[in-house]
């Protein structure tokens, strides 16, 4: 059994691969929801069917950036806060959400005039859960997962370093938890899958939004981040075959996005089994290969820098609020103008991308030099035993 004292901490940085992957997420949810909200057709060709796994990026991209911040702060013999944790999360993802949040409860009829759920659904981060869909800020869905995924995982992570005793608990957990994953969505499926007696209008909301079906597409990034901090023999050999898992990552994804496309959806029969009960776990895996891939410095993705990429990353938690209504306000105002299909889908984009960075500069920006200046980290100053060295002992 490896005690998880056996740690050599990876130095934390922003790197060009995962710029690039945090700006395709954006890309891609940007595509699929102007096909639903916008233009009602795949203006962006298969990339409008397939944007939905937008999320699924972030969702890994996210499991990766904050397991990894926690573990190798513990692997430096750090005792990790959660006041501290919680107050720097806090800064950095509510201010945002909650000025959007206040235009869809103080001009509904502007921001798309349905009605949205109970304002307490949204401050306690439950607003996925059983969500209906055509609701107002309904893509908020995703950020409520998120929220609760910050909110659990420090606290798993103190727990575990108390009373495991080797890391290999930690890896049985993410399979077990896959597993569990797999099999609660092959459960649903058969409820809710398909188009046989109507029960398939429950799918968005026992299934697509839930929170239970979607927490197991964390754990490949997390996965990815215990094998950076607790295996370092392991990560470093892996770090050396760069364009192997780009390659590997790369061709995973372009046959799951094949799939997602051609028997995710079925016309006439409803919602793919293969692609609910293992699709986004799968999507999840091919994904976490090419954030290992952006950790490379051996791979293309790590080293190739794209222009705006970097700009897109930052701004894309902004954009992701705004792009949606921004999108259906800017499509009434255009009707009967005469703007073709392109020019108007031009338009929605550059909109877009401004509205994102005004709201990143004017109300993201200054609550993260608060969160620097007064949480400066998720430990605590004084060093102590290490939470592993606890568990090990």
């Amino acid at each position: 059994m490896q005690p998880i004292t056996r740690v050599i901490p990876g130095k934390s940085h922003r790197n060009n691969g995962l710029d690039t992957l945090r700006a395709a997420a954006i890309i891609l949810v940007f595509m699929y929801h102007y096909m639903c909200f916008v233009s009602q057709e795949a203006t962006f060709g298969w990339g409008s069917r397939i944007g939905w796994v937008g999320v699924d990026l972030f969702f890994v991209l996210s499991g990766y950036l904050i397991s990894n911040q926690i573990f190798a702060g513990v692997a430096r013999g750090q005792q990790l806060s959660l006041k501290n944790f919680y107050a720097r999360r806090f800064l950095r993802t509510l201010p945002n959400f909650y000025v959007v949040l206040g235009l869809y409860f103080l001009f509904p009829v502007l921001m798309g005039g349905n009605t949205p759920p109970p304002l307490w659904r949204f401050l306690t981060f439950t607003q996925n859960l059983w969500l209906q869909p055509g609701t107002a800020f309904s893509h908020a869905w995703s950020l409520c997962i998120e929220e609760q995924f910050y909110l659990l995982l420090p606290a798993v992570v103190i727990i575990a370093a108390r009373y495991g005793k080797s890391i290999r608990l930690a890896w049985i957990a993410l399979f077990v938890l896959v597993l569990a994953g797999i099999a609660l969505r092959t459960l649903l499926w058969l409820q809710y899958g398909r188009q046989a007696g109507g029960a398939i209008g429950g799918y968005y909301p026992n299934v697509y939004y839930s929170s239970f079906c979607r927490f197991d597409e964390f754990l490949p990034g997390i996965a990815v981040a215990l094998l950076k901090n607790f295996h370092p023999r392991a990560w470093q050999k892996i770090l050396r075959h760069g364009q192997a898992l780009l390659l590997a990552g790369v061709a995973a994804t372009a046959l799951l996005f094949y799939l997602a496309v051609n028997y995710y959806m079925i016309d006439g029969y409803g919602y793919g089994y293969f692609m609910t009960g293992f699709g986004y776990s799968l999507l999840a895996v091919a994904f976490a290969l090419l954030v290992a891939a952006a950790l490379s410095p051996a791979s293309y993705l790590h080293r190739w820098r794209i222009p705006g990429a970097a700009q897109l990353a930052a701004w894309s938690y902004a954009i992701y609020l705004v792009h949606k209504p921004l999108g259906m306000i800017a499509h009434k105002m255009l009707l009967g103008s005469g703007l073709n299909a392109v020019a108007e889908a031009g338009l929605i984009i550059a909109l877009s991308a401004a509205a994102g960075w005004l709201l990143y500069l004017l109300v993201e920006t200054p609550f993260m030099k608060l969160r620097d200046a007064r949480y400066p980290s998720n430990f605590t100053p004084d060093v102590g035993p290490s939470l592993t060295a606890k568990a090990a002992a």
